[in-house]
């Protein structure tokens, strides 16, 4: 049995037709049903569903042998023992830097000035700052990233953009992008060395069906 790990929400959303195309289709709704494990429409493939953050510590680990993960996820997680042979298309957004409206943000960093930033994605942000030689001191948060400036807890935020509607609506603006993101299909590659043929065979199937 191969097991594809997927996330709730967004790219769960925009993956399900994707993986539809390719012939696989979940035998119940993961949005809906209560089970963790899915069976598909391919009689040896099942969906394991777990938080976004963790498939590709479920993939590098062996637990399941395919996911499909944002790029956000991937920096933060490093990319140990994944392969990632497909970009996906799905789950367009941006990692930005945001700070409050009226906040002289490049006025900071010339002075060198010790920055608080509020961000799940710690080691994504720490490199980041440190190639550029800015001092942060980072807060770690895991929802609501735009209440922290607001709330006096940080001068800026690392986060996930798309349309940018959230940010306006808290006075916050963009003033630096980290990297652009969207979601890949992921793979064991330990697995891929074992079990070569069958996931060279779903994975050319995914491919196909993000060509179309």
């Amino acid at each position: 049995m191969i097991t594809l790990a997927l996330a709730k929400g967004r790219v769960l959303e925009e993956a399900t037709p994707l993986l539809r195309r390719a012939g696989i289709v979940p035998t119940e709704d993961p949005d809906t049903t209560r089970r963790l494990i899915i069976g598909t429409s391919v009689p040896d493939l099942r969906v394991v569903v777990v938080r976004a953050t963790d498939v590709a510590t479920y993939v590098q680990y062996g637990a399941a042998e395919l996911g499909v993960a944002g790029k956000d996820v991937l920096l933060e997680h490093g990319g140990a023992g994944l392969y990632q042979p497909l970009e996906l298309g799905i789950g367009r957004c941006r990692l930005c830097v945001a700070v409050p409206d009226g906040f002289d943000y490049a006025g900071a960093v010339r002075r060198g000035a010790r920055l608080r930033v509020a961000t799940k994605y710690v080691q994504t942000a720490r490199e980041f700052f440190a190639g550029k030689g800015v001092h942060v001191d980072l807060i770690k948060l895991y929802g609501s990233m735009e209440l922290a400036p607001l709330a006096g807890l940080a001068d800026a935020i690392v986060d996930l953009v798309s349309t940018g509607g959230t940010l306006r609506a808290n006075r916050l603006v963009e003033v630096e992008q980290i990297a652009a993101i969207s979601s890949r299909l992921i793979v064991n590659q330990a697995a891929y060395k074992l079990r070569h043929s069958r996931l060279a065979e779903l994975i050319d199937a995914i491919g196909k069906a993000v060509e179309s």
